[in-house]
């Protein structure tokens, strides 16, 4: 039975020092760990920036909340770390029932009430079953997928998997969250790409996802806004002002930052009213203005560090699962970076995906965090 690393006896008065090298508590990837806490860090900093000019009798409102959110993230980072990746096989099916339990509630609650939910409101704190499926959609299929221990995905556990990522993802489009919704097919396409699966096995995914978004457009069941701002992209010349508004203020701001930026809390477009839930959905323009290209360079270079560390730990892993586990995590982390800096930018509709470990919200920082333990604990137990 798989044991926390906490409960150990300490070998000496020296701690683990003289502890075998494969001992997890000497295996922690310091690297990875030291960019995710450098980006929630900045990321407070940002949203502080972003937001003290939202809230006139609080500006530290969204920045206090946020140190909050990374301070629980920490803990449910190290408790998830603490056990061997293995024993969260047991678990994985609850969880994932759990969060298909959630999603349906909060749909028949929304139509109870009358209005789109996207998440279950507690006063100053909301909690968003979506972000919960992220985490728990990619346990279940890596622990799925690795049960078959082949180099290639046959076709019956291929509609498997899909059928594992189509419940999560039908109900979160019905919500309507395009966003998360396209989130969770990106991690089945790059679990299912390591795990060996055929081309044309992700050609059906790829046409099943657009199939399944253009049924919810025709049903309507995506909202006014979420049209417009696809609209937006497409042909802006034919979008209205409104819905351009937020895209191209986001565009300018990232645009005059120049070189080196204008200086922290010196930006005259993101740090007054005109880029609507801007420490959410746009703080990378945030970055550009005020920080510039340096900024946004030092970013997404502490994200391709994240990148590049989970990839490792996937070739290291002991096992399928935690090659798989980290193969959701690297592409989840890769898809939620280029949306939010490509609606920025203006190359890719804007979806209200954060951009990890930088945008305020509780729920997509505590689930990251919770992703990164997985990872963590893949490389802590990689020599058993």
């Amino acid at each position: 039975m798989a044991t926390s690393f906490l409960s150990r006896k300490p070998d000496s008065g020296l701690g683990n020092i003289g502890a075998s090298p494969a001992d997890p508590s000497r295996n922690i990837d310091w690297v990875l760990m030291t960019v995710q806490l450098t980006l929630t860090t900045l990321g407070v900093f940002i949203v502080f920036s972003a937001s003290r000019t939202r809230i006139e009798a609080d500006p530290y409102a969204f920045a206090t909340r946020q140190v909050i959110f990374a301070i629980v993230g920490v803990v449910v980072m190290f408790v998830v770390m603490a056990f061997d990746y293995e024993t969260w096989k047991e678990r994985a099916r609850f969880l994932y029932g759990l969060t298909l339990v959630l999603l349906v509630l909060l749909i028949l609650l929304g139509i109870a009430s009358g209005e789109d939910r996207i998440s279950f409101d507690f006063g100053p704190f909301n909690v968003q079953p979506a972000e919960l499926a992220k985490f728990t959609t990619l346990l279940m299929l890596a622990v799925y997928l690795a049960e078959e221990r082949s180099e290639e995905v046959s076709y019956p556990r291929f509609l498997g998997g899909l059928m594992i990522v189509g419940a999560p993802a039908v109900l979160v489009v019905i919500q309507p969250d395009l966003g998360s919704a396209s989130v969770i097919i990106s991690v089945a396409m790059g679990v299912l790409l390591v795990a060996g699966a055929k081309a044309r096995y992700i050609v059906m995914i790829s046409v099943l996802s657009i199939a399944t978004v253009g049924a919810a457009f025709l049903g309507r069941l995506v909202n006014d806004y979420q049209a417009a701002r696809i609209r937006a992209l497409l042909d802006p010349s034919a979008a209205g002002a409104d819905e351009r508004y937020q895209a191209e203020n986001a565009m300018r701001a990232i645009g005059t930052g120049g070189v080196w930026g204008k200086g922290w809390l010196e930006g005259p477009l993101t740090n007054g009213r005109d880029i609507p839930v801007m420490w959410a959905d746009f703080p990378f323009a945030a970055v550009g203005e005020q920080f510039g290209l340096v900024g946004c360079g030092t970013i997404l270079g502490l994200l391709g560090i994240a990148l590049v560390r989970v990839w490792r730990i996937a070739h290291l892993s002991r096992d399928l699962l935690g090659t798989y586990i980290c193969a959701g995590v690297f592409t989840m982390l890769l898809w939620q970076t280029f949306q939010n800096v490509g609606m920025t930018l203006r190359i890719m509709p804007v979806t209200g995906l954060p951009l990890p470990f930088i945008s305020y919200g509780g729920s997509g920082l505590i689930v990251y965090f919770a992703m990164f333990g997985l990872v963590q604990s893949v490389h802590m137990r990689r020599m058993r």
